[in-house]
């Protein structure tokens, strides 16, 4: 995943889980992994995201994978 694609994620993901009222830590508890990890993935310099991930994320925040990439 480039770095323009993994910026846009890490936006959208912050956008939903503020839609949702839900903080870092409980998106983090939601998925499985840690509040630090989330929170590089919103941050400017995000790393890479598995499939599973963005998955899990997508469950959690109530849209479809899908949904995650739209931006």
């Amino acid at each position: 995943m480039d770095t323009f694609t993994r910026i846009m994620l890490g936006k959208k993901i912050k956008e939903l889980r503020r839609k949702r009222g839900i903080t870092q830590e409980q998106l983090a508890e939601l998925i499985g992994t840690s509040y630090k990890y989330l929170q590089r993935i919103e941050s400017k310099n995000p790393p890479d995201v598995r499939l599973t991930t963005i998955v899990r994320l997508a469950k959690a925040l109530k849209v479809k994978p899908a949904e995650l990439l739209k931006f």
